[in-house]
C-alpha cells in the first residue's frame, strides 16, 4: 500500500500547485449572478478590473444564442496562460462549474477555494451553478 500511496500523494499535491500564475481571477457567487475581478496579469503592472455577469433574458437573445447559457458579460481568458481562479460566495452555497475545463469548485461563504487551468483551445465555453442555491439556481450561467 505504501508503494502506491507515496507517489499518489506527491502527484495529487503537484497537480494542485502552479508555480507561477500569470493571471489571477476572483469569482464571487451572488444570488443569482457571478462577479469577476481580474487582479493580476504578469508584465502588466496595476491592471485590475471587475464586472458582474448576468444571464441574458429570453427577450434580449439574438438568433443563434443559447437560452439560459448566454451572459451579458462573459469572462474572457487568454490562451496558453496559467490562470489561478479564486472562488467564494457572498451569500449561500454556489458551485462554479465549467465542464469543458473539467472544473467544478464549490463557492462557500467565508471560504476561498481555488482552481487552476490553462486554456488550450479558443472558443466559447459554458457552465452553470451546480449547487441548489435558491429559486433562481437555474439562471446562473457561466460563459467563458
Amino acid at each position: 500500500m505504501l508503494f502506491i500511496a507515496i507517489p499518489s500523494f506527491s502527484l495529487l499535491f503537484a497537480i494542485d500547485e502552479i508555480t507561477q500564475s500569470n493571471l489571477v481571477v476572483h469569482v464571487v457567487g451572488h444570488q443569482w449572478y457571478w462577479s469577476y475581478e481580474v487582479v493580476q496579469i504578469s508584465n502588466v503592472p496595476f491592471l485590475q478590473f471587475a464586472f458582474d455577469s448576468y444571464m441574458v433574458t429570453d427577450s434580449d437573445l439574438k438568433i443563434g444564442e443559447l437560452r439560459l447559457l448566454k451572459t451579458d458579460n462573459p469572462l474572457i481568458l487568454p490562451k496558453n496562460i496559467n490562470v489561478l481562479i479564486l472562488i467564494t460566495s457572498n451569500d449561500v452555497l454556489h458551485s462554479w462549474s465549467v465542464p469543458a475545463f473539467g472544473i467544478k469548485v464549490d463557492a462557500v461563504p467565508g471560504r476561498l477555494s481555488q482552481a487552476s487551468l490553462i486554456v488550450k483551445n479558443t472558443g466559447i465555453f459554458y457552465g452553470q451553478c451546480s449547487e441548489l442555491c435558491g429559486i433562481h439556481h437555474a439562471f446562473m450561467p457561466i460563459e467563458v
